[in-house]
C-alpha cells in the first residue's frame, strides 16, 4: 500500500511512447485479435492474490463482475468485452508478467489494476501503446507515465490527506510504515498534511513489510507520542495529545493487535489510518462496534460505502459477482476497479460500431477527452495537457479529492465537520521524497 519512490525517467517514458505509436496492439477488427471476428474487446485487471503482503482479490472479482454485467446488456457498442485477469504476486517479475500477457491476448487496455511495481508492469505497456486506466495508485509510475490515466490521486494524496486529518487533532504524531524503498515517500507526504496545519513532522516508525509482531513499533509509537489520547475528533485547540497513524495493508490489523496490548495501563493515543489499509470489512471482522478500530480516522478518496452514489456498482456485484466473496462493496480496491471500468465504458462508446479498436486509438480518445462522469463518486476527470498539475513527482494526478471518516459504532462514515477536500494544492507545495 505504498508509493515507490523511484520516479521513472521522463525520456524513457518520451521514447517508449514514441516507440508505441508505431505498433498498432488491440482487437476489434484487427487481424488476430482477440475474438478473432472483430466483435470482441479485450482488456485485462491484474492484482495481487494469495501473498504474505497486501492482496486485492476484490479488484479480479470486480473486473469479472462488470465483463458479466456488460455483456448482459450486449456488450459495448455491440462488442463483447473479454476481461482477463492476472495475479501480479507482489512482486516484480509478477507484475511484468502481467504485461507480457496483456501484450500476447492484445489486450486494449489494462484497467483498475493494483501493482507496487510501477516500472516492472508500465514499461512494456508503453512500448505496446496499451493504455493503464485507473490503477489504485501504489506506484509513482502511475502519476508519471504519459499512457497512464488515474481515477484518484493515489498513496500520495491519501497519506497527505491523512496529515491534514491529523493535523487539526493532534498533537503529537507518529507513523508506523514499512521499512522498504516503497514506503520512503510517507513520511515526506504526510508531514507536508502536517506542515499545512502549522504542525511538527511526525515520528517516522520503520517496520519490516511481512513483519508478524511490531511490539517494538508499538511501544516506540506509544512513547514518541506521549502515551496520551483524546475525544476522537477534537480540533484545534482541543487537540489530542497524540495520534498514532499506521499504513501497513494487511499488517495494519496486525500492528494494531499489537499496539493495543502494549502497557495496557496507559492510556492510547487516537489511531488512525488510509482507505486499504483500514476498511469497513476489517472493522468488521475485528468487532464490528466493539473492534479496536472503533474511534480510528480513515483518509479516503471516495464517498462512504453507505452513500447512494454506490447503488449501482452495489447492484451488478448483487446480479453478477455469483457469490464471490471477494468482491465487497466496500473494498478501495473493488471500488477504484468500478470507477476504472465506468471510464473504460465512457471511452469505448465513443467508437462507431464498425471502427477498428486498438490501444494506441483508445489512448488517443483518452488524451483527448474532456470530461468522463464516474457519477458522482469522483470529480469529472480528464487527462489533456491542461490538466495536468504541477505536483513534483506526480503530474499525471488530475483527481487530488479526499474524503475524511472515522469509525463509529462500527461502520466507516463521514467525520462531523469534515468536508472533502482537494488536496493537490498541499502536494503542489511539498518537498520532494528523497
Amino acid at each position: 500500500m505504498t508509493i515507490s519512490r523511484r520516479s521513472a525517467s521522463f525520456s524513457r517514458t518520451l521514447v517508449a511512447t514514441a516507440m508505441g505509436a508505431c505498433l498498432l496492439v488491440g482487437c476489434g477488427a484487427l487481424p488476430g485479435g482477440s475474438g478473432g471476428s472483430g466483435d470482441t474487446l479485450t482488456v485485462m485487471t491484474f492484482a495481487p492474490e494469495g501473498t504474505k503482503a497486501t492482496n486485492m482479490p476484490g479488484m479480479i472479482g470486480m473486473a469479472k463482475a462488470y465483463e458479466r454485467w456488460v455483456n448482459s446488456k450486449g456488450g459495448i457498442n455491440g462488442r463483447k468485452l473479454r476481461v482477463l485477469t492476472c495475479n501480479e504476486k507482489n512482486t516484480a517479475n509478477g507484475a511484468a508478467d502481467c504485461a507480457r500477457k496483456a501484450i500476447s491476448e492484445k489486450a486494449v487496455a489494462v484497467v483498475g489494476s493494483y501493482s507496487q511495481h510501477g516500472r516492472a508492469f508500465m514499461a512494456p505497456l508503453e512500448v505496446e501503446g496499451i493504455p493503464f486506466i485507473g490503477g489504485y495508485g501504489v506506484s509513482s509510475e502511475e502519476f508519471q507515465s504519459t499512457l497512464s490515466y488515474p481515477v484518484n490521486g493515489g498513496q500520495p494524496v491519501l497519506i497527505t490527506g491523512a496529515g491534514h486529518q491529523l493535523g487539526r487533532a493532534c498533537e503529537k504524531v507518529a507513523l508506523v510504515r514499512p521499512d522498504t524503498l516503497v514506503g520512503d515517500t510517507l513520511p515526506v507526504l504526510l508531514n507536508a498534511g502536517l506542515r499545512a496545519n502549522q504542525m511538527p513532522d511526525a515520528s517516522d516508525i520503520r517496520a519490516a513489510e511481512d513483519s508478524a509482531d511490531f511490539t517494538a513499533q508499538a511501544r516506540e509509537a506509544l512513547t514518541s507520542t506521549g502515551g496520551g489520547g483524546g475525544g476522537g475528533g477534537a480540533k484545534d485547540k482541543d487537540k489530542n495529545t497524540g495520534c498514532v497513524t499506521a499504513v501497513l495493508g494487511e499488517r495494519t490489523e496486525t500492528f494494531f493487535d499489537a499496539f493495543r496490548r502494549t502497557e495496557p495501563q496507559r492510556k492510547k493515543p487516537q489511531i488512525s489510518s488510509v482507505l486499504g489499509s483500514v476498511s469497513q470489512s476489517l472493522v468488521d471482522r475485528t468487532g464490528g462496534k466493539d473492534s479496536p478500530f472503533e474511534g480510528a480516522y480513515v483518509t479516503s478518496w471516495y464517498p462512504v460505502a453507505a452513500d447512494p452514489l454506490w447503488q449501482p456498482m452495489k447492484k451488478v456485484i448483487a446480479d453478477f459477482a455469483f457469490g464471490d466473496d471477494t468482491v465487497d462493496a466496500d473494498d478501495s480496491g473493488t471500488q477504484t476497479t468500478w470507477i476504472a471500468y465506468t471510464v473504460l465504458e465512457q471511452i469505448l462508446k465513443g467508437f462507431k460500431k464498425d471502427d477498428d479498436v486498438s490501444a494506441r486509438k483508445v489512448a488517443r480518445a483518452l488524451n483527448q477527452v474532456q470530461a468522463v462522469k464516474t457519477g458522482g463518486l469522483t470529480p469529472d476527470l480528464s487527462w489533456r495537457y491542461q490538466d495536468m498539475r504541477a505536483v513534483t513527482g506526480f503530474p499525471r494526478i488530475v483527481n487530488g479529492r479526499v474524503t475524511f471518516q472515522v469509525v463509529q459504532s462500527g461502520r466507516l462514515v463521514a467525520q462531523p465537520g469534515e468536508q472533502s477536500l482537494d488536496m493537490t494544492p498541499t502536494l503542489e507545495r511539498a518537498p520532494r521524497g528523497a
